[in-house]
């Protein structure tokens, strides 16, 4: 593992020195005049890993190399940096200036935890919040790093489950929501699922003052394999969430739910061929504040629908081979593709055939 650790520091280092000599007038350029910036992780299909920052045109402004496979990312609008993080099991995080002030900077986690891909900003910008695993122990934690200090782990808390994904920082600013998939994973069987037949997948309500859970929701028995993996707020402060099964492919259990603080988890009936393009597979959600619309993608179903937050029924769906990465943009939705493609609300399209985008994207801003 230390071996591991510090040949990514070395790559790191000279990533940093590559990525800040090769930011160049146009790019920069590229940035002060984009109306909005995305960021997402990618392969390169002839080698290589790495952040691209793109425009609403789909197109790469400047580019961050990666040691390894990258997840999701988190936007903190104090500094203005963002965080990758390694997909599970991954070690290590990366800081970045999408403006290029700084140069990137590593997070190693623990030699006993390792992040799910994904974390949280608070408001004022001076915690970051990810996602691990204590896989000796099977519990998931939420690690604490103090950005003042480096980005220093100064604490943890469980988050009362196995499995934790995604996390969201609530309105309020205290309260953070975690997505306890419920699988048990450890890295000596990399990406192997551990326990299947006793998962029982949660979602919680963690004060993050106190490390206190506040509420925590349990889906029924019969949907003990429904995983909670992936969520977005909408406008009213709604927890719109998407699962992935675990079960027989030949169970077709709702995919798609929405929670509130102090109600029980309300899963959302889609129309039968819809819920059947999903595949049992939600890959990431997202949702435009503007239109009021929760879109969820599937990359196994090829499939990528909408839904009208205010009444949760189906407004449109499309078949789009790999697509995953979703993020508001104007009216619509920006996607990415597991075949390069970046799918504009317009209709247009970007086609990079070189890249493959991981399962996210974000809107800086």
């Amino acid at each position: 593992m230390d071996r591991m650790l510090l040949g990514r520091r070395d790559f790191l280092k000279g990533a940093g020195a590559l990525y800040l000599a090769s930011l160049g007038t146009h790019a920069r350029a590229g940035v002060e005049d984009a109306d909005a910036l995305f960021a997402a992780a990618f392969q390169r299909k002839s080698g290589g890993h790495g952040v691209a920052i793109m425009g609403e045109n789909g197109l790469p402004i400047h580019l961050v190399d990666l040691p390894d496979r990258g997840h999701d990312i988190v936007f903190d609008r104090v500094s203005r940096r963002s965080v990758v993080f390694a997909r599970q099991p991954g070690a290590f995080a990366l800081v970045f200036s999408h403006e290029a002030k700084t140069e990137p900077l590593l997070i190693a986690s623990r030699p006993d935890r390792h992040f799910f891909g994904h974390g949280a900003f608070s408001p004022d910008g001076r915690i970051l919040w990810a996602t691990e695993n204590d896989f000796d122990a099977a519990q998931g934690m939420i690690g604490v790093y103090d950005v003042q200090a480096g980005f220093k782990r100064v604490g943890e808390f469980p988050t009362g489950g196995i499995g934790p994904h995604e996390c969201l920082l609530m309105p309020d600013g205290m309260t953070l929501a975690v997505a306890n998939g419920g699988i048990e994973t450890h890295p000596d069987y990399g990406r192997e699922e551990l326990n299947l037949s006793t998962m029982q997948p949660s979602l919680v309500f963690i004060d993050t003052a106190r490390g206190q859970i506040l509420e925590k929701h349990i889906l029924k028995p019969d949907l003990h394999q429904l995983s909670i993996r992936h969520m977005d707020l909408d406008a009213d402060g709604t927890l719109w969430f998407g699962c992935q099964h675990r079960g027989p492919l030949s169970e077709r259990p709702a995919l798609v739910g929405r929670a509130v603080r102090g109600k029980d988890l309300d899963l959302i009936d889609l129309p039968e061929d819809a819920l059947l393009n999903l595949r049992n597979y939600v890959g990431s959600v997202a949702v435009n504040r503007k239109t009021g619309t929760v879109a969820v993608s599937s990359p196994q179903g090829n499939s990528w629908l909408e839904i009208d937050a205010a009444t949760g029924r189906l407004k449109a769906q499309r078949t789009v081979t790999e697509v995953c990465g979703l993020a508001p943009d104007r009216d619509g939705f920006l996607a990415t593709t597991g075949m390069g493609a970046v799918l504009k609300p317009d209709g247009g399209e970007a086609d990079l055939p070189d890249y493959a985008w991981d399962n996210h994207i974000l809107r800086i801003g």
